[in-house]
């Protein structure tokens, strides 16, 4: 990772672009070099470490596999036992099976039965498939055709001795512990998890379970912000909605920044809402408010404050989501200490045409399916509103319509970002 910068230092990038329409990827820049790693590391059980962001290198301490064996039932054999154009009969010298060595001594001319996972015999260097042989007593045929080193797993080749198993910066997946049992590995060092506060403001939001008055909402976004930061494997300070005014903000925030290495809030950004937002995070750390050239989620905070990072989303549900996906969930991962884990992109054919106009990034819900002939395509959903919650549960993807893009007719092909393991 490279070194971090300050805000104003990281923000010189966007010297030459227009303040009230910032693009997307040059956002995403100013975002990624100011952002660190936390540095605490501790060590856990591997049972204990599914998720968590691996600190250091890890060197395999053995060869893996440890010896040749057999890959498949079957026979072990000599190659140059083997003729070239016809069958082979070779005389049945023992059985190795795993766990239980061959132990007996096989000349020329002799095969040895083997399971998968057996010690090949010494000397031996090919195995044939128990299916492809003959059995005439204590003989086998091996037709012709077999090839030399067939069907064995070499000492080392899947990990040797030395080499790294695992990199710093992994999040371990249930793979990982597996191939960390099998090195010998019971504990491993981890990242400290990264703790992250959050909550929604807004003098109209009320929590579940409360009565709402004329003009009053229920406040769904701390709830799609808590689902998408559990997702990502931090520990979550829920701190609720924050009323609208100046010292209920700058104490949340106070608070927030003591107890958190990041800050995330929903709401109080936009030109109207923020007059006395600005004041208040200008007086507690190094903030700015940015026009972001995308839809939807224009308006958007980010900076310091203190030691914690703060991301000041927008106001509406969809916004909320799209704004979290696409600038504060890789900056997060990179504070965890993750290595970049970009959204993947699938590409796809629209089979409906999506309205957009150059100049701005959009991000468009839609129906992504697999054709009978294997290929992708694409439909859009109906409203694109923001504050349509709705459609981000009926949808499967989002369709990333970039910046310089203009508008896709039916039979293009799009960039699309599958909600599956992500939302």
């Amino acid at each position: 990772m490279s070194a971090p910068q300050t805000l104003a230092e990281a923000i010189g990038c966007l010297s030459d672009c227009d303040p009230q329409a910032l693009p997307v990827a040059r956002v995403r820049e100013v975002i990624e070099r100011v952002v660190v790693p936390v540095e605490a590391v501790e060590r856990l059980a591997i049972r204990s470490a599914l998720g968590r962001v691996l600190a250091e290198d890890l060197v395999s301490p053995i060869d893996v596999p440890a010896h040749d064996n057999a890959a498949m039932d079957g026979y072990a054999v000599r190659a140059a036992d083997l003729a070239a154009g016809a069958p082979t009969v070779l005389a049945i010298a023992g059985t190795a099976l795993a766990g239980q060595p061959y132990t007996g001594s096989a000349g020329p001319g002799e095969a040895v039965r083997v399971t998968t996972g057996a010690l090949m015999p010494a000397g031996f260097d090919t195995v044939v498939i128990q299916e492809h042989v003959s059995i005439e007593g204590r003989r086998i045929v091996v037709p012709a055709g077999q090839q030399p080193g067939q069907n064995r797993r070499r000492c080392g080749e899947d990990l040797a001795r030395g080499r790294p198993a695992l990199r710093a910066g992994k999040r371990l997946i249930p793979a990982d512990l597996g191939l960390l049992a099998s090195l010998g590995f019971a504990e491993v060092p981890v990242r400290r998890r990264l703790r992250v506060a959050f909550f929604s403001t807004g003098d109209e939001l009320r929590t579940v379970g409360e009565p709402l008055a004329p003009g009053e909402v229920y406040d769904s976004n701390r709830y799609t912000i808590f689902g998408m930061l559990t997702r990502l494997g931090v520990d979550v300070i829920d701190m609720g909605v924050v009323r609208d005014d100046p010292a209920s903000l700058e104490r949340a925030v106070r608070i927030a920044a003591e107890s958190a290495d990041a800050i995330v809030s929903s709401g109080g950004v936009s030109v109207g809402e923020a007059d006395f937002t600005r004041p208040v995070m200008s007086k507690l750390g190094d903030i700015v408010f940015w026009t972001i050239a995308m839809r939807p989620g224009r308006p958007m905070a980010f900076g310091r404050i203190g030691r914690a990072s703060y991301f000041g989303l927008p106001g509406n549900p969809v916004a909320v989501m799209i704004a979290f996906y696409f600038f504060a969930r890789e900056a997060l991962l990179r504070q965890m200490g993750a290595r970049a884990e970009p959204l993947p992109y699938v590409r796809a054919r629209a089979l409906t045409a999506f309205a957009k106009r150059p100049g701005r990034t959009e991000y468009q819900r839609a129906q992504l399916a697999r054709e009978a002939d294997g290929t992708m395509t694409v439909r859009a959903l109906g409203s694109q509103g923001s504050g349509v919650l709705r459609s981000m549960s009926e949808a499967n993807c989002i369709v990333v319509l970039h910046h310089e893009r203009g508008p896709v007719a039916a039979g293009d092909e799009v960039d699309c970002v599958a909600f599956e393991g992500l939302i």
